[in-house]
Formats: structure tokens, C-alpha cells, sequence
């Protein structure tokens, strides 16, 4: 078993695939390469004689450039590479042809089918806040009951303009959610987002199994709210499983704590998974628009025509400005996990996190907060921060998130939340957090095995199957702020 890869003829570094010691040698291409220092896991080595200013390839692109000169063999990191980023680019429209095998599964998850006729995997009772406020009162309440969940958060007052609404939006889109088969809206009465204020944002809703309580309005809300929770109860009882296609599904693509081993095995992984959803008529989402940034261009020329490549350029640029507004560098990133496990730049970070939207074009881009509703591919904007991107991806609408991880999280978030280790080792060793391995792949373990595997764990949790963030009721959600708290 090769004990390193190089991914692209085109790379002049090769990556450990376990910790090497220091003058173990390898034949690469013909040449023989002695490694200069132990080198761990993840991490890349010289393959080539680099000299300094010379861009560093991996995955056949640049990931920064060379700071000093480095010899074939010598270790490669954060003290002889630097990233290659600036600010706000221009950028033209090269789109990729799209030449796809499409590949039709015939495979089936059990859902509920709501009567609006969108399908949930769940039938819980969420309990959502209004304001931060009554976050332990939720938290009480869900406690006398099974099935019942509550998400805290510190907002729904005491914020202006945008942020209030992103809160607002994002509450909302949970309400909506179809995963839960019924709704209290909790609220205290005298907050901004009151229960009449976010009834203006909410729309129409089934108030057979959306239900509201101002806790300033009755004499003990705990009881109060077990009335309505036992009603809820009773409805969501009758509620079946019922066979639906995959094409229903809408999964979120989301990685944490990555390692140098994640845009090699379980990155790719997802991105094969997420082809076969789309293939089948389903939708996926990929976010984290800062680790976008060096690979941006991958997904612009993939996108469907030049409304979603200029919309997908706006969401590039517009971040980045973000950035800048708060006097802040647009390449502070990679996180110490990620550089201990083997990733030096943003360049490189990106390269490997794009890999998780497959290769199938880019059919839309969606503001932060909004629902998405297009079929194929989509593109969402956010941050990358954990916490915050899964509550983006499930208020988006996912019915489950895909969520790789290199270094290990025990995160979750309001909808199933599958975590993917990138190695061996970390599978082995957090088996409470992890549910699926892709660092077989690094053993010998064939992708298109593997991903009919995850394929079918998918299914399983679609169609009941409790992932391990449900079974340790890690259940959390942060919304994105970025004006004035009173």
C-alpha cells in the first residue's frame, strides 16, 4: 500500500498518507525521493527542487508560493509557504463543458410527506424562540418530553436592521422546516421579535401544528406549554413513513476541523454523492464562501450560464469586502487544527473544501437566510464558522448535512448531521462522534465501493436511522450577525 500520494501530474509536492520518518524514500516518476525530516500524516513534501518565489502545485493548482528554496524531499508548511491571495479580483466566464455519465440508482427513503407537499425525515416537535430570552424555558419544557427538541439563541431583540431580520428569516425558515411535524413558537411579549411582529415575517402556517404562547401572558407558561406540546403529540402520531425518491432530498455539504487528508478521501467522497443526488433529481448545497476563496474559479466556470457566474462572482467579491470593511485580511485562515493537520493556506483549504460539491454545474446562488428551491447544485452564502454554516445549510431547507471532518467535532445541528472522518485514526478513536470512515480510502478501499456505502447510509438515516449527534442530543444552532446590539 502506497504510504503517499501525489493527486496531479501537474503537483510538485506529494502528501503523507501516514506519518513518514526521516530518510524513508520513495520513486516518483522515476526519480528517488529521500524524505528530509519526519513528516506527519496529511502533511506534504517537495517532489521536485522548488525555488523560492515558485508556486507550490497541489491538485494541480498553485496553493501559495515558496518562500525559500526547498529541496526534493523536504517537508513543505507554513515556514517555507505562503498563500498567494489578495482582495476583490475581476474575473471572465470559461465555463467547463459539461459532460456528465448521469447515475440513475433506484433507491427510496422513507419520509413524511407534509400537506403542503414537501417531504421531512423527521417528525419532531421543535420548539422555536423568539427571543433568547425564554431559551431556558424551552429548555425546560423539551425536558418533560421525547421527541420534543429546542434550539437557544442569544437574539430576537435589541438588534437593528438587517440582523434583526436575518434572525427573523432564519427562526422562520425553521418554523417551515419539514422535518418537524409540529411547532411551538415560544416568545416573551415584549421583545422586538414578538410573537404578532414574527407572525409578519412567518407567513401562512398550519395551525393545526403551529402553535404560539407568550410566556409574559400566562400565569405558568411550563404548564401551559405541556398542554400544547401533548396536543402536538397526539396529531403527530397519526403521521406515517411513506416510500419517496431521493429525488425529494436535499442534502448540505459542510466540513470542520479538516486535515490534509480531507481533499483527498472524504472531501471527494461527498462531492460523489453529491453527483449521484443531483443525477437522481435531488439538490445539494455547498457553503462556507471564505473557503471558497483560491478555488472560486472552479466553481464560477462551472456555473450554468452568466447569471449564476456573475451572481457566483458577487458572492466571492461581496465576502470579501466583508472582510474588509472590518479591517481584516481576506486569507486569515487556515485554524491551528487545520494547519496541524497538514493544510498551510487558504488556496489549499479551498481546493480540497470544493471538492465536496462533486462536479456537476452550478444551477443557482442563494443569499444567507433564504430557502433554496432549485434542483442541482446550489451555491449559499455564509461564513464558514461550524455552528453557524450548519444552521445555515438546514434553515436553507436541508433534510440532512454531510459534515467531514479531519480533526474531529462533536457538533450537530437542528437536522441529522452525518459526520465523515477523513482518517483512520480519527474514526477509531471518537467512534461517539463519528459515523462514517472514508480514510479507508486511503488503505486501498475503491471511491465508487465506499460511496455506494454512504449511499445507502443515507438512505437508512432519510428513512429513520438516528446519526450520532441525534442520539447524543447535540442539537445547536448561531446565527450570523454583523451590525449593532443594543
Amino acid at each position: 500500500m502506497s504510504r503517499y500520494l501525489v493527486i496531479n501530474s501537474l503537483d510538485n509536492v506529494g502528501v503523507a498518507l501516514g506519518d513518514l520518518e526521516k530518510g524513508t524514500t520513495f520513486n516518483v516518476n522515476g526519480e528517488i525521493i529521500t524524505i528530509r525530516e519526519s513528516i506527519s500524516q496529511g502533511h506534504k513534501f517537495a517532489i521536485k527542487d522548488i525555488k523560492q518565489g515558485d508556486d507550490i502545485i497541489k491538485y494541480g493548482s498553485p496553493i501559495g508560493h515558496s518562500t525559500s528554496n526547498i529541496e526534493r524531499g523536504e517537508f513543505v508548511h507554513t515556514h517555507n509557504l505562503k498563500t498567494n491571495l489578495s482582495s476583490v479580483l475581476n474575473y471572465s466566464y470559461d465555463k467547463t463543458p459539461n459532460t456528465v455519465n448521469n447515475e440513475i440508482v433506484e433507491k427510496k427513503f422513507l419520509g413524511f410527506v407534509r400537506d403542503n407537499g414537501s417531504v421531512g425525515i423527521r417528525n419532531e416537535i421543535w420548539i422555536i424562540n423568539t427571543v433568547g430570552c425564554v431559551n431556558k424555558t424551552a429548555e425546560n419544557i423539551a425536558k418533560r418530553f421525547d421527541n420534543v427538541y429546542t434550539f437557544s439563541h442569544p437574539y430576537g431583540c435589541s438588534q437593528l436592521g438587517d440582523d434583526h431580520k436575518t434572525t427573523q428569516k432564519i427562526l422562520k425558515n425553521l418554523v417551515h422546516h419539514p422535518n418537524a411535524g409540529a411547532v411551538l413558537v415560544l416568545g416573551l411579549g415584549c421583545e422586538n421579535n414578538n410573537i404578532k411582529e414574527f407572525k409578519k415575517v412567518l407567513g401562512s402556517v398550519n395551525e393545526t401544528r403551529v402553535r404560539f404562547l407568550e410566556t409574559q401572558s400566562v400565569n405558568n407558561e411550563l404548564e401551559e406549554a405541556s398542554k400544547i406540546i401533548i396536543e402536538l403529540q397526539n396529531i403527530i402520531s397519526k403521521d406515517c413513513r411513506v416510500p419517496c425518491n431521493i429525488s425529494e432530498l436535499v442534502i448540505g455539504l459542510k466540513c470542520g476541523g479538516s486535515d490534509g487528508l480531507s481533499g483527498i478521501t472524504a472531501n471527494p467522497l461527498l462531492g460523489k454523492i453529491s453527483d449521484t443526488i443531483i443525477d437522481n433529481g435531488g439538490t445539494s448545497i455547498l457553503t462556507e464562501v471564505p473557503e471558497m476563496f483560491g478555488a472560486e474559479t472552479i466553481l464560477m466556470n462551472r456555473a450554468k450560464n452568466d447569471l449564476v457566474f456573475n451572481n457566483t462572482v458577487s458572492l466571492i467579491n461581496n465576502f470579501k469586502e466583508y472582510f474588509i470593511k472590518h479591517n481584516q485580511v481576506v486569507y486569515e485562515n487556515p485554524s491551528p487544527g487545520n494547519k496541524d493537520g497538514g493544510i498551510t493556506t487558504l488556496e489549499e483549504k479551498s481546493l480540497g473544501c470544493t471538492q465536496k460539491g462533486g462536479n456537476r454545474e452550478v444551477e443557482a446562488v442563494y443569499e444567507y437566510g433564504n430557502i433554496v428551491t432549485t434542483k442541482g447544485l446550489n451555491l449559499l452564502n455564509g461564513p464558514g464558522n461550524d455552528i453557524v454554516a450548519v444552521t445555515n445549510l438546514a434553515a436553507a431547507g436541508c433534510h440532512l448535512l454531510l459534515f467531514t471532518t479531519g480533526r474531529g467535532t462533536p457538533l450537530g445541528g437542528p437536522v441529522p448531521t452525518i459526520k465523515i472522518s477523513s482518517n483512520n485514526q480519527l474514526a477509531e478513536r471518537k467512534k461517539d462522534w463519528i459515523d462514517f470512515n472514508a480514510g479507508v480510502l486511503t488503505t486501498g478501499e475503491s471511491i465508487d465501493k465506499l460511496s455506494d456505502s454512504l449511499l445507502n447510509f443515507i438512505i437508512n438515516v432519510a428513512s429513520g436511522k438516528e446519526t450520532l449527534n441525534e442520539i447524543n442530543n447535540y442539537r445547536e444552532i448561531a446565527i450570523f450577525k454583523d451590525g449593532v446590539t443594543l
